[in-house]
């Protein structure tokens, strides 16, 4: 068993709290987390359980946001408090939110687990008695996805990263508890947005992941942790893989499973126990050789605050290597993004040849990029796509990113009409990455999704990605059926896009009738001959097989009704989650004590704070929070954590608002719950102020003197920084007012300005932000926690 190098981070932060609560019990509910997944072939079955006590001396409703492998399929819920056990059922989601809040009012405990993305969950337990213990325990099945045609992957996510929310809020009570406003374009941002620990906070929850593997007669070589160190026993044909005590919750587990080359086609059939239907898997391993085609490639980077670091590196690395691969009888087109978009110099707007002049000028854009600014993710996206127009050439569409953006139902929604004859790659790029988001991106442009976790694994990815961005060895693919009867409209994925050199293609459904008979998949060749591969049934036991699809299935229609479908789709997606077992975004699980242990009174709400994910910036100094919590002090989040970390600088002006997004179906309530914390605005700390002033700063002391282009720096650059700041700034502090006049006067700069006006507003605005980034002085503080 090989142990990958650790990638370089920061020390560990002292273990002392800073300004924690303390109680003779602890401070937080969430004790403890433990995750057993048993593989078994390509297959994991996975028990999560989490361990909430009571540290208070009045019930409590604990409140936890956390994630989970976007592809698994949650199929039961269990809840034990004192002597009792409750089984979760599922249910129709508005329908289990009534039956929790009404057994939270009729004082019994209860739980109920709701689905917000693919892979982040939002978990409430409820009437949690003074030093009482409640144990939840979620039930999932999970496929290992392949890496490449020798090399399968366990991933478990840890933690939820904050993420970059657009839009303009909107008015009413909050859909969910955490620290972000709802925006027309994020309409649920408040639900994926947890508080974030402070720096230096001691270890609050014990960590227990131990995987069991048994490779199910496929030829195993050897087994790779990434970012953990392991301990590996072996117990005959199964090995036993146990993370090491300590491991904070601040990373993605991931387990690389490297297997000896084996058959390429392999179909299983698992029929359900009334012997009338079952389901389906092709696992098909392509080889081969393709013929190149022209292609026109767009590469979009993020280069958003969020991917400072060893990040950032990587993404250029990674951006440049594709690069590198162009012919000269290619196009191509550069974009970096953060709250602008920003091309290569002298390669102007469309798409260019790749020649080695140009290819030059690339990377020379690329290795000048450095971490800044917002994610906004859906122009540059937009634009691309505006780009890929062109037929008759293969049109690929490459998005680096660590993909923490809120609003991916409205991107996915705006793209998907455009990105019909043109795939979308996805490049992941983080410990704690949103992969839900970029697995659906890939999916829908049908493309594929790459993850990397550090510098140490970039190689391999870009080998990876390298066949994934050329020309693909058969296009055009259908399934055909030979003795066994598929369901209509049973087949996941849905599209089945293309198929590359060594990417597997799994594909699943379901059948009816005999368990017997074969599968062929058709395409068209590189060479545009015809392409087929066929496999011959097997029948096998797996219980996890069905789920796995149901999962799969119930994701595509989810995004089918993101990206708009028939009227009656949302009650389709209900029918099938009910009916299989399985989780979804329109169903919960709830499980309802029936004993009651309350008079009813509202229980102390708390939400639990999630680790800052390893490798970002640390969290500012928490002075001003306990300033909040004094004058707050029936809160109970403050004392324990600070809003997570801006992932992506200042959201833009309301101007920048996206489309409207359809309602996911989650019932809203019109009045505040009982026990519900305040509503807040985030005020910046002043070095991230300094930090964000100095990023704009840098960009337009490098800005061409001409007036026109002056205007559009400082209505582009400037002003949105200056909104953002400037209203969330104390207004009696005497130092904001410069920065207030001169937002005011950007405001009223149009591109017709006369040049000395430009002239003077430029030497003046430069001089401004050199005056707020210098050394912070604490005679005269510019900033302070709104009480």
């Amino acid at each position: 068993m090989r142990i990958l190098p650790l990638p370089d981070t920061e020390p560990p932060a002292t273990d002392r709290g800073i300004g924690a609560l303390t109680t003779e019990r602890g401070n937080l509910p969430l004790d403890s987390v433990s995750v057993h997944a048993s593989i078994t072939g390509l297959a994991a079955g996975i028990e999560v359980v989490q361990e909430f006590r009571n540290p208070f001396d009045v019930p409590l409703e604990a409140t936890y946001i956390f994630p989970l492998p976007d592809r698994a399929a949650v199929t039961a819920l269990r809840m034990e408090a004192a002597d009792r056990v409750i089984e979760g059922t599922l249910k129709e989601r508005g329908q289990a939110r009534q039956d929790y809040d009404a057994a939270i009012a009729a004082g019994q405990r209860a739980a109920i687990a709701e689905e917000d993305r693919p892979d982040v969950f939002t978990m409430r337990v409820g009437n949690i008695l003074p030093g009482e213990r409640v144990t939840i325990t979620l039930t999932l099945d999970q496929p290992l996805p392949h890496e490449s045609a020798s090399s399968a992957v366990f991933r478990f996510p840890l933690v939820v990263a904050p993420r970059y929310i657009p839009g303009t809020p909107v008015e009413g009570e909050r859909s969910g508890s955490g620290v972000a406003d709802d925006t027309d374009a994020v309409p649920d941002a408040s639900r994926i947005s947890p508080p974030v620990l402070l720096p230096g906070f001691p270890n609050p929850v014990q960590l227990a992941v131990s995987v069991d593997i048994d490779p199910a007669g496929l030829p195993l070589t050897q087994i790779r942790s990434a970012l953990h160190v392991v301990a590996e026993e072996d117990e005959g044909e199964r090995t036993t893989v146990r993370l090491q005590p300590g491991e904070r919750l601040d990373r993605d587990f991931i387990l690389r499973l490297d297997y000896a080359p084996h058959e390429s086609a392999a179909l299983s059939l698992v029929p359900d126990e009334t012997g009338d239907e079952g389901t389906f898997t092709l696992t098909v391993l392509p080889s081969g050789e393709a013929r190149p085609r022209p292609r026109d490639v767009v590469l979009v980077l993020d280069r958003s605050g969020s991917m400072q670091g060893w990040k950032m590196v990587a993404a250029r690395r990674a951006a440049a290597r594709i690069v590198d691969t162009l012919r000269t009888e290619d196009r191509f087109a550069v974009l970096s993004f953060d709250t602008v978009i920003e091309r290569p110099r002298d390669l102007g707007t469309g798409l260019v040849e790749g020649t080695d002049r140009n290819r030059f000028r690339a990377v020379e854009h690329l290795a000048a990029l450095h971490a800044r600014g917002g994610t906004e993710m859906l122009t540059p996206l937009d634009e691309g796509c505006r780009l890929l127009t062109e037929t008759g050439r293969d049109r690929v569409l490459v998005l680096i990113t660590d993909g923490q953006v809120g609003n991916e139902d409205q991107i996915l929604a705006r793209l998907e009409p455009r990105l019909r004859d043109v795939r979308v790659h996805t490049v992941g790029i983080d410990q704690a990455v949103n992969a839900g988001f970029l697995n659906r991106l890939a999916a829908v442009g049908q493309g594929r999704c790459e993850l990397v976790e550090s510098e140490d694994r970039l190689d391999e990815a870009m080998e990876h990605i390298h066949h994934r961005i050329a020309a693909p060895l058969a296009t055009g693919l259908t399934l055909h059926a030979d003795g066994l009867e598929i369901m209509p409209d049973s087949v996941a994925p849905a599209r089945l896009g293309a198929l590359f050199l060594g990417v597997p293609l799994v594909i699943a459904g379901r059948f009816r009738g005999t368990a017997t008979g074969s599968l062929t998949v058709r395409g068209t060749g590189s060479t545009g001959t015809a392409w087929q591969q066929r496999a011959t049934a097997t029948v096998a036991e797996n219980s996890a097989t069905t789920s796995i699809w149901a999962r799969a299935h119930l994701r595509d229609l989810e995004d089918r009704y993101t990206t708009g479908g028939p009227d009656d789709l949302e009650q389709r997606i209900v029918t099938a989650s009910l009916r299989f077992g399985v989780l979804c975004r329109f169903t919960a699980f709830v499980a309802v004590d029936s004993r009651v242990v309350t008079d009813g009174t509202a229980p102390h709400q708390a939400v639990q704070p999630v680790e800052t994910p390893r490798g970002w910036a640390a969290q500012p100094a928490a002075a001003p929070l306990m300033a909040e919590f004094a004058a707050a002090p029936d809160s109970a989040t403050v004392a324990w954590a600070a809003p997570p970390p801006a992932p992506s600088g200042p959201p833009p002006p309301s101007s920048t608002a996206g489309m409207p997004t359809r309602s996911s179906g989650r019932p809203r309530s019109a009045a505040p719950r009982p026990g519900s914390m305040p509503r807040r605005t985030r005020t910046p700390a002043p070095t991230e102020i300094q930090r964000e002033l100095a990023n704009v700063l840098d960009r337009l002391r490098q800005a061409p003197d001409t007036p026109d282009q002056r205007v559009h720096h400082l209505l582009r650059d400037l002003l949105p920084v200056l909104e953002w700041i400037v209203q969330r700034m104390e207004t009696q502090s005497p130092n904001a007012t410069p920065l207030a006049n001169l937002r005011d006067d950007l405001r009223r700069l149009t591109p017709a300005a006369d040049q000395a006006t430009v002239d003077a507003l430029w030497t003046r605005a430069l001089q401004t932000l050199s005056d707020f980034t210098g050394s912070p002085s604490p005679r005269r503080p510019f900033w302070k926690r709104h009480p």
